[in-house]
């Protein structure tokens, strides 16, 4: 499991003209799905998420992390970002998740945020959507479990 994640001061995805979620301070979330990932996997990404300090504390250092802050998250899912780009010009997708599972981990992880207490907004899974974001910093990070 991958997640590409993003200090933001505003983030919103949008499908077919429509919001269908949006966060102010916090993390967006890049999330993609390979096939060996299984609740465990998510539930490991979904900790160092919420634990990563990428928030400055009063000294202007990293050391605070989203729920420190007091952030919110969005979760878009990216099956993209477990793409093989090693050879040629064409990426591989021959290691993400099959869609069917790729969406119950997807929807898990989404539910292990939530259990934490964050404020999770989401994208749509497996739809045309459209992300605006204010990068923060910018500030991102690439988290794999």
């Amino acid at each position: 499991m991958i997640g590409l994640i993003q200090r933001v001061t505003e983030a919103r995805v949008t499908v077919a003209g429509e919001t269908v979620g949006q966060v102010g301070k916090g993390l967006l979330l890049l999330l993609g799905v390979e096939k060996q990932d299984n609740q465990a996997t998510a539930k490991r990404l979904c900790e160092k998420v919420l634990n990563y300090r990428v928030f400055s504390d009063e000294q202007g250092k990293m050391n605070l992390n989203l729920q420190q802050v007091g952030g919110q998250l969005l979760v878009v899912s990216q099956f993209t970002l477990v793409a093989d780009t090693g050879k040629g010009t064409r990426p591989s997708f021959s290691s993400a998740g099959e869609p069917g599972q790729s969406r119950l981990l997807y929807e898990y992880f989404v539910q292990q945020v939530k259990a934490q207490g964050v404020d999770c907004a989401t994208g749509r899974f497996g739809a045309d959507m459209q992300v605006a974001l204010v990068n923060d910093g910018p500030v991102t990070f690439s988290l794999k479990v």
